[in-house]
């Protein structure tokens, strides 16, 4: 009989799971020691983690809102599902865009973040982040805040796809239509590549009832379902501190959490480069690259 590689702590990239590998960049002087600080606050502390689009970027994807990001207008739902041209634009930019994300790796702070599960030391893990580098890394409690890149959904029939089935769909549409544009570009955290020829881009219905299909994440304009949040509510409810990790809590969807702790008096810790709309209601605040702190957080902590 084969084995099981989870079995072993074998993750499906074929890397130990929980193994905090040697990637990243290292710490300063400096930054050890607000992260002693940290490992003071958190010490014996049950957590929830809440991380954002910074953690991954050090998997290769650009962020939204860091202190080097491109200025970006994510569309919006009501253009998307109203507008033809918008929506043609925006598939053809995902085909390209799908492509390149859909080949990123997990970075050592996704690893980390599976090494605090493994030590028991979190009551969840919320995401804003659509990539699913979480999983792949091998954490298990996981609410996918915005959704997720890999599967598409009808907004008629709400038939759900695989994100790669609607790729071969997609390409016999337009066969050789990404290696014709070239290169994406710059790719946003939601596979929006930065394409202009679009045009001639033919759009796939859903194969069951013809009806409009869509990314299965979050759109400017949508709302999280309810069952969702109260699922991320839970998470912070049953923790004793949280832990944001790479999110500049521009948005009501992730800053939620943070008030919510802070109205309890339980600890806020934020590791973001760049202000966050939750500095004021942090405990601490480190202006740090997430990889390398969650990192060492992950050998610090002691297991509950």
């Amino acid at each position: 009989m084969t084995e099981d590689p989870r079995a072993v702590g074998v993750g499906m990239t074929g890397f130990p799971t929980g193994e905090l590998r040697s990637e990243g960049p290292s710490l300063e002087r400096e930054e050890l020691d607000e992260l002693g600080g940290v490992i003071d606050l958190l010490r014996g502390r049950r957590l929830a983690v809440l991380t954002g689009a910074g953690l991954s970027t050090d998997s290769g994807i650009p962020d939204y809102r860091g202190p080097n990001s491109v200025p970006r207008s994510p569309m919006t739902f009501q253009e998307f599902s109203r507008d033809e041209r918008q929506r043609q634009r925006y598939w053809a930019r995902n085909h390209v865009g799908w492509h390149f994300l859909r080949q990123a790796e997990p970075n050592a702070g996704h690893y980390a973040v599976v090494a605090l599960e493994e030590k028991r030391l979190l009551s969840g893990l919320i995401t804003q982040n659509v990539d699913r580098l979480h999983e792949t890394a091998g954490s298990v409690n996981v609410v996918d805040l915005h959704g997720r890149f890999d599967t598409v959904v009808c907004l008629s029939c709400g038939t759900r796809i695989p994100r790669a089935v609607l790729a071969g769909i997609l390409e016999e549409l337009n066969p050789g239509y990404a290696e014709r544009v070239g290169s994406a570009g710059d790719v946003a955290p939601d596979a929006d590549a930065d394409v202009e020829d679009t045009l001639d881009f033919q759009v796939a219905d859903c194969p069951v009832c013809g009806g409009l299909l869509k990314p299965d994440f979050v759109y400017f304009g949508e709302s999280v379902p309810k069952d969702r949040v109260a699922r991320a509510f839970r998470m912070v409810d049953d923790a004793d501190a949280l832990l944001v990790a790479g999110s500049s809590l521009s948005v009501m969807s992730g800053l939620r959490f943070v008030r919510r702790m802070a109205k309890r008096e339980g600890p806020v810790v934020i590791i973001n480069r760049g202000w966050t709309r939750g500095d004021d209601l942090a405990t601490l605040k480190l202006e740090q690259g997430t990889s390398a702190a969650l990192k060492y957080l992950a050998k610090a902590l002691p297991a509950l």
